[in-house]
């Protein structure tokens, strides 16, 4: 799919703010309401908008302690990664997982109370996951930026 100029504006009014109204929308886009809408959908149906979320406050909701993992898997067999795959994706502490390449298998990025409340997620959950070789942990010191916004 092809995005023009308003498309591209409108993704980036979204993602900045999702709870617009499309009136709201229609004129900074100078736009009618109709035409807004149904730019939407249609970013909807071709799968450009996948999901409508709240960011919330990590350190509000007591998740502010950011812990990024390196996974080393003992073998890069289809059926090891699979299956620490489908485990490490039922983990609600892991809030991304990648595949990566380089020295490690996968990165994780875990958000947690604080380090007594990883080392339980390291030791009751994380570790007893087959076929992990080795991890290797980096803690948060601050945040410098974190966005969900992709810039078109």
């Amino acid at each position: 799919m092809v995005l023009d100029s308003k498309d591209r504006a409108l993704l980036k009014m979204l993602q900045h703010d999702a709870k617009q109204t499309n009136k709201q929308l229609s004129l900074q886009l100078d736009l009618s309401v109709t035409a807004v809408y149904e730019r939407i959908k249609k970013l909807e149906r071709e799968g450009v908008i996948t999901s409508y979320v709240t960011l919330l406050d990590k350190e509000k909701v007591q998740k502010g302690f950011t812990v990024f993992c390196h996974i080393k898997l003992v073998q890069h067999a289809q059926d090891y990664l699979t299956k620490f795959e489908k485990e490490v994706t039922s983990l609600d502490e892991v809030l991304e997982c990648f595949h990566v390449s380089g020295d490690y298998d996968y990165l994780l990025k875990v958000a947690v109370k604080d380090i007594k409340q990883f080392r339980s997620f390291m030791v009751n959950k994380l570790t007893t996951i087959k076929h992990i070789g080795s991890t290797q942990s980096s803690f948060s010191i601050s945040e410098v930026k974190n966005t969900t916004a992709l810039h078109l």
